[in-house]
């Protein structure tokens, strides 16, 4: 999200349990996706099933038609930082990594979602750069309590990125979430600490650091959607819908019965094998 100036609301503890029940619902769609990224599929191939699968569900998406938006998920391949749009002639190939990021509205709220996968055989320069955005994700989220700045989660995230050779992407930040797609809070992955409005019980917002193998910045190209690295290298992204609670935070889109600590457990990297979360 490009960053606006919105207010702020706080959910309720139903409202609360319906973006649970989004943000599980996102989990598992993600999931199910990942399960079908291989060489020889084509992103179109993703979107479809996503529709499928979603519909037969009752539910709707959000990408779709949101600001004209064509299609109902976004599929950002290698130097795609983010906002990929699905299409039939683009196969996946071996070597690849594609973010793939879902947002169903389920009884009118929205869980928020995104995770980069392997396609086959990735190089390990690849490898490193989507661990640590996953170890990312969970640093800035591991900063969520009460009391706290919005500010601690992007220096968490900046530090860890910085320090392991990669940068923050700075156009694109998190946003708030509910019955509305996006909202306040801003969430700027880079930043200060003890900075930016206190965390308070009942905010709902996304963490969604994009990282990039080389330089920070990005440019959309001439379908107004699809951002890429300037200097068209790699860039990774993985998010999470959380909300906070009277004592720290929850994380909706991890599916339940998983580890929480674990970004999209089974979806697309051997999450156990990373360190320094």
């Amino acid at each position: 999200m490009r960053r606006r100036r919105r207010q702020l609301t706080l959910l309720s503890k139903d409202e609360i349990a319906k973006m649970r029940e989004a943000g599980q619902f996102a989990a598992t769609l993600l999931c199910h996706l990942g399960e079908m990224i291989e060489p020889g599929i084509s992103t179109q191939d993703l979107n479809d099933e996503a529709e499928r699968w979603v519909e037969k569900r009752g539910a709707t998406h959000a990408p779709y038609g949101y600001k004209g938006f064509p299609r109902s998920i976004c599929t950002s391949i290698n130097e795609v930082v983010c906002h990929g749009i699905p299409n039939k002639d683009r196969v996946l190939e071996d070597g690849d990594i594609i973010s793939v990021d879902v947002t169903p509205i389920v009884d009118g709220f929205h869980g928020d979602s995104c995770a980069t996968f392997f396609v086959g055989e990735v190089d390990e320069e690849a490898k490193k750069l989507v661990e640590v955005t996953a170890q990312c994700l969970m640093r800035g989220i591991n900063e969520i309590r009460p009391g706290k700045r919005i500010g601690d989660i992007g220096a968490a995230i900046q530090a860890h990125a910085e320090a392991e050779g990669f940068s923050v992407v700075r156009d694109f930040i998190g946003h708030g979430i509910g019955r509305t797609f996006h909202g306040a809070p801003e969430v700027p992955h880079f930043g200060k600490r003890n900075t930016g409005m206190r965390f308070r019980p009942g905010m709902a917002f996304t963490v969604e650091p994009m990282i990039n193998l080389g330089d920070y910045p990005v440019e959309v190209l001439d379908d107004d959607w699809t951002a890429v690295t300037k200097d068209r290298q790699l860039s990774a992204q993985f998010e999470h819908t959380v909300v906070v609670t009277e004592d720290g935070v929850e994380v909706m889109t991890h599916r339940e019965g998983d580890d929480p600590q674990k970004v999209s457990p089974g979806c697309a990297i051997n999450f156990d094998e990373i360190g320094g979360i």
